[in-house]
């Protein structure tokens, strides 16, 4: 199975623009508020884009492939580590990244995303590590 990481990439360059927007706009407008959303489902859609791929990539280490589908959120991104996918300090961010999406099934507030917005630099760069690591792993395997 091929691996293929451009929707990931796609999403990845979507959330930059929107962030970009962002940073542009004026605070306390309408615009800045549609920026604002765009870039929090940006950062949702890019974590769980980024879960999903590293499940696939992962179900080449295992014995039994359909395994991977089973485990914890947590734990895919613990394996991803053993493999080489992710560095351990990459997991612990990744780790915060996910909290902090959980929390947006109860707090959709200002001061939601801003903290949400707090963390995205660290999350693109991490997310850009992954998806890099994610093709390498993936031209690894077709060869």
């Amino acid at each position: 199975m091929v691996l293929q990481t451009q929707h990931l990439a796609r999403c990845l360059a979507t959330l930059e623009c929107s962030l970009e927007l962002l940073r542009r706009s004026s605070p306390g407008g309408t615009e800045h508020e549609v920026f604002r959303n765009a870039t929090v489902k940006g950062f949702e859609l890019t974590l769980e884009t980024s879960a999903k791929l590293l499940r696939k990539a992962l179900r080449r280490f295992v014995a039994v492939p359909r395994s991977v589908d089973e485990l914890p959120w947590k734990d895919v991104f613990r394996l991803g580590a053993r493999h080489g996918l992710l560095q351990p300090d990459e997991v612990e961010r990744w780790f915060r990244y996910r909290d902090n999406r959980n929390s947006t099934a109860h707090d959709y507030g200002e001061g939601f995303a801003e903290e949400t917005l707090a963390l995205l630099p660290g999350f693109v760069e991490d997310a850009r590590r992954l998806e890099a690591a994610l093709r390498a792993g993936a031209s690894d395997a077709g060869a």
